[in-house]
């Protein structure tokens, strides 16, 4: 169920302030009114500010092995499995800091994550570009930091640095450099992969580890504890 609200916000921030505090799907408008976008927005207590998920796998009901115009416009559902879209990520950050946050958990039960202090996605002109800040562990390990200022690619836009394409060879997309320490567009592969082909976060389980959960979410950087 969408819940939606009376104003335009947009993101999640928004939504709180404008008085709903549950977690659920609601709808954003990064682009102006006449864009609307469905988000999961997580209400937790993770800080005064609150978060807009950008990508969650949970089961692997969506495939995430997609062309550049999908990564770009965004698929899947906001209730379940999605990436939310490289140009309304780039929408987003181009107008205000946020903070990054990745949830992980693994098949054992348990739970770590990885923060870095601002993020931001560029415009399509220059590839998507992404732009992080300082790494904050939860657990988790740094499996981002190294690909600081790399384009997005996918299988039919190779953007990376390898003399290969990254995301054909490793089953996704993402923003990849030689190729990855981390693949959270990979296959959905319930625990054990083959090497760099799955969910993988190399700093906490390694290569040949798919995760059963990863989110990515944002917050502003200005309202935190």
């Amino acid at each position: 169920m969408v819940v939606q609200s009376s104003l335009n916000p947009v993101d999640c921030n928004d939504i709180y302030k404008s008085g709903f505090g549950q977690n659920g799907v609601y709808t954003i408008y990064p682009a102006g009114p006449t864009s609307p976008v469905q988000v999961f927005c997580d209400m937790s207590i993770y800080s005064n500010a609150k978060w807009t998920v950008i990508q969650k796998r949970q089961d692997g009901s969506v495939n995430f092995y997609r062309k550049w115009d999908e990564y770009k416009r965004g698929f899947g559902s906001a209730a379940g499995e999605y990436w939310l879209g490289l140009e309304t990520m780039h929408l987003l950050t181009k107008t205000r800091k946020y903070v990054l946050r990745v949830d992980m958990e693994d098949f054992e039960g348990k739970k770590v994550f990885a923060q870095y202090s601002s993020f931001s996605v560029g415009p399509e002109a220059e590839g998507y570009k992404l732009t992080l800040g300082d790494f904050k562990d939860g657990g988790a390990g740094d499996s981002m930091t190294a690909i600081n200022g790399q384009k997005f690619s996918t299988f039919d836009k190779d953007q990376d640095d390898f003399n290969g394409n990254c995301a054909q060879i490793y089953w996704g997309a993402f923003w990849y450099s030689e190729c990855h320490l981390t693949n959270p567009n990979g296959i959905y592969a319930w625990g054990n992969s083959t090497y760099g082909i799955g969910i993988n976060w190399q700093t906490w389980k390694g290569h040949t580890y798919s995760l059963k959960t990863i989110t990515m979410k944002i917050r502003p950087v200005t309202e935190q504890k």
